[in-house]
């Protein structure tokens, strides 16, 4: 396996072969944090680059949990969110890093509103797939978001119409809608809010781009409206777990 500096400046050299001038200083600087930190290879597709943002995809999770010797992963259908006439499935899954390991449990979901037409029919293992990855990164301790879970590819052509911006590119219209989804879905506005920071891949809503955060209130109002409580299972795999007392 290529290490250190080397996987640097191979990752660098295949992301300007395939996305060329679409690669910012920024971009190419996060490229280099996730090699260093994570050792993700461009050339085996471990990453994609794709609406202004980095994505780790399942292949890369995988191989990270191998290079880790990860002791195993389990998984089970959240049985009360699975409707197999509707294509509805859920998922659970839990990620061992090692055998005294007591796991990082993540959630998926997948139907036929949320996923690709490329594997429509196949939402029981896009869940499963998803499911898996949010474990992943959850032990991995990868705030990426993987390419898996977001569906389809943003399409840049179709975009919400102009709103006005306050300079940090999140506008008064967007807050406001967002504010409004939450009121009228009854969601929990912090949950939410880890959501939206998971969805735009950065560390707080303030480094994500007008773009994502207006791909995200569109997608948070089409599934809270299709389904609110696959959403619901989805916003509470955010929740923080509760201390548990040791006697």
């Amino acid at each position: 396996m290529i290490a250190g500096e080397d996987l640097v400046r191979q990752n660098r050299r295949y992301a300007k072969l395939r996305w060329g001038s679409v690669l910012g200083r920024i971009a190419l600087g996060a490229l280099r944090n996730f090699t260093e930190q994570f050792q993700f290879s461009v050339a085996n597709g471990d990453l994609l680059f794709l609406d202004s943002g980095w994505y780790v995809t399942h292949s890369g999770l995988t191989s990270l949990a191998r290079r880790n010797r990860c002791a195993g992963i389990k998984v089970h259908p959240v049985q009360p969110f699975c409707d197999p006439v509707a294509q509805r499935w859920a998922f659970e899954a839990t990620v061992y890093k090692s055998k005294a390991c007591k796991g990082f449990v993540g959630f998926g979901d997948a139907n036929p509103s949320n996923v690709s037409p490329l594997v429509r029919g196949a939402e029981m293992r896009v869940a499963e797939t998803r499911a898996v990855n949010r474990a992943l990164r959850k032990a991995y301790g990868i705030g990426l978001c993987s390419v898996e879970e977001i569906g389809t590819i943003p399409n840049t052509s179709e975009k919400l119409p102009p709103q006005n911006t306050n300079g940090n590119g999140t506008g008064p219209k967007v807050r406001d809608r967002l504010c409004q989804i939450i009121r009228q879905h009854k969601l929990d506005p912090e949950l939410v809010k880890a959501y939206a920071v998971d969805f735009c891949g950065t560390k707080t809503l303030r480094d994500a781009t007008r773009e994502q955060i207006e791909n995200f209130v569109q997608q948070l109002a089409d599934w809270a409206e299709k389904d609110r409580n696959a959403l619901l299972c989805q916003l509470n795999s955010y929740a923080r777990p509760k201390q548990e007392v040791v006697a």
